[in-house]
This record gives structure tokens, sequence and C-alpha cells, in this order.
């Protein structure tokens, strides 16, 4: 048996707190008998949601108390100075201490990008960390950063991005994952300045598969395996593909509801399920951070966990350091070299 995994669960984060993060650990729990959790949030509130949960299973929880959470849209510069008694601020802390090998919120975006940088640090190497996210395709899943991080980036960003997006994929079992830019055509000629210098490098790099520009609707075509952009056009993209994956699932409940149910539509409802691709990674520091959606259900969160159960087994934050260390090393005037 491997040894026990521990992940920290900001219990208060997201719309529905408790409600939500704590039947989703228990089921994380009831799933993986190695896992250990350590629950950051009010005693009071999630005692009694774990009153009828197995003693076994309970005795593998760690309650931290904490009665504070950070509101959403807090402005950033208040965040560290107000906050370091919050459940989000001491869960990124537990990973800090090396406590745990993991943490999962659904907490405010920017307050965990700020706690996460000012308590983590980036790796050696890295600007700037990503969010990566997965997105469902018509064969394996497509992975695409940055969804929010950064919505400005240079070339060098987005050139760090491929690598580790490369990285993530290549640890889920992905052999020589194919990288695209994502543009708004896969004419050479077309994109920012950002995008054609990144362009340029990608080219020149033998250590990453780079196949070239990627458009929007060729994502859930399995075109690439990572998918690079920066973080307003990938925010954009994710909600978009989020709402109309809702519209779909709504649509085949409502078909289902009104005939007997199809196994082919009830296998397409739950291959489009929103909830299953939920957990981002956020890429690029010295600990493993999970982002789950604020208004993420329990089988959601519980997804989140399971990315960031995924994380620690393969140790994503030593093999991006390392990889990009190596890379970096290699192609030193590639990015010099496609600006000028």
């Amino acid at each position: 048996m491997s040894a026990p995994r521990r992940i920290a669960v900001d219990a208060m984060g997201g719309d529905f707190g408790v409600s939500v993060t704590v039947p989703a650990s228990v089921r994380a729990l009831q799933k993986h008998s190695d896992l250990q959790l350590d629950l950051v949030g009010d005693k009071n509130l999630i005692g009694p949601l774990l009153q009828d949960v197995p003693q076994p299973l309970v005795s593998r929880l760690g309650l931290i108390h904490s009665t504070q959470r950070i509101p959403a849209g807090k402005r950033p510069q208040s965040v560290l100075r107000a906050s370091r008694d919050s459940s989000l601020y001491l869960a990124v802390d537990l990973v800090k201490q090396g406590k745990v090998g993991a943490m999962v919120s659904a907490g405010d975006t920017g307050a965990l990008l700020l706690i996460g940088r000012h308590l983590l640090k980036t790796l050696s190497g890295i600007n700037k960390p990503a969010i990566l996210a997965t997105l469902p395709s018509v064969s394996e899943p497509c992975y695409l950063l940055d969804v929010g991080a950064n919505p400005d980036c240079d070339s060098q960003q987005l050139f760090e991005f491929a690598v580790m997006g490369t990285v993530l994929a290549e640890s889920l079992g992905r052999s020589v994952p194919r990288v695209g830019l994502l543009n708004i055509g896969s004419e050479d000629y077309k994109g920012s300045s950002a995008v054609l210098q990144t362009a340029a490098a990608l080219e020149q790099c033998a250590d990453l598969n780079y196949i070239g520009f990627i458009e929007a609707n060729e994502l859930f075509e399995g075109a690439a395996e990572v998918v690079v952009c920066d973080g307003f056009v990938g925010n954009v993209t994710i909600k978009s593909s989020a709402g109309v994956a809702n519209v779909v699932g709504k649509l085949l409940d409502r078909a289902t509801s009104t005939a007997e149910q199809h196994p082919l539509i009830c296998s397409l409802s739950a291959q489009l399920n929103p909830q299953r691709f939920n957990g981002a990674s956020l890429l690029g520091l010295q600990g493993s951070v999970v982002e789950s959606h604020g208004n993420a259900t329990a089988e959601g969160f519980f997804y989140a966990i399971e990315q960031a159960i995924r994380e620690i087994d393969h140790g994503i934050p030593q093999l991006i350091g390392k990889r990009v260390a190596d890379i970096m090393s290699s192609n030193q005037g590639l990015l010099t070299g496609a600006k000028n």
C-alpha cells in the first residue's frame, strides 16, 4: 500500500460552503482508504454534518477551526493583511508547512492566487503561475491554460505555460502530448504579437510537441492535448464552454423526463456533466493548489479533490520544476530570437 495522502480542504469556500465541501470530503474518504483530509472551517458547522459518518472515516479527518471566510471580490491589497485567520489562508499554509501534500478550495480565485504566491512562491524559472482546466473532447480530455490567473501574458509566460501543461499531461499518461496555441485562425500571420512570438519559439523547441495554432472549435475535437492562451481568453472560453454544457445537459434532462430513458442519452448526459471536469490546477507554485468552481456541487468538489490526489501521486510541482529547468536551459535564446 502506498503512503497515506493528506489534503487540506478549505471547507468554508465557495457559494455553498460546508454543505458541499464536507459531503464531497466524505465521498473521497470512502473511495480512497489511504486518504487523510484536514477540513479547515467552523467546527460548529462541520460537526453536525459528520454525526452520521462512520467512525473509521471520521478518524481520517482532521478539523482545524476557522470561522473566517474571504468574501468574493475582496480587494487584493487587503487580502493578506486581513485574512490570515481565514480558512483559505490556513489551508494554503498547511501546504507551505509540509503538513499536507495539496489543498483544495472553492474560494475567491484572486485571493487564492495572491495567498498561493505569497506563501508557496513560484518555482524557479516560472514568472507567474497559471490555472489549468480540463475540457472534454471527442477523444481524450484537453488541458487548457491559463484560464484566469493572468489576463495579459507575454511570450515568455505563454512558453512556460506550454511546458507546465506538457508536464501535467505526461504525468496523466499522455505520451508526447501535442501542444497548440489558441488563436483566431490557423494562418501563420494571425494573432497578437505575444502569440506570434510564442509560436516562433515553440516551433524551434525540440523538447515540446508543438503542432501550431488551434481555433476554439478544435478544443473539443481532440486536436491537441495541451492548449495555451492568456488568462482572459482562457477564462471566457472555459465559462462559455460550461454554459453550453449546462444548456445541453438541461435539454437532455428534459428529453429523458418526457420519454423512456435511452441508454445512449444517459451516457451522453454523463459525459457532458461539467461537474466531472471541476478542479483546476494552479501550476507553477512550490506546492499543489487546486481550485474548484465556486458554484460546484458536492459531486463537482469531489472531482476537485480527485485532481489534488493525482497531483500528490505524481509530484506535479517537482516534475514541473525539473522540466522547466531542463527545457529553459537548453532553449535560452529562443524567445529572445523570436522577439527580434
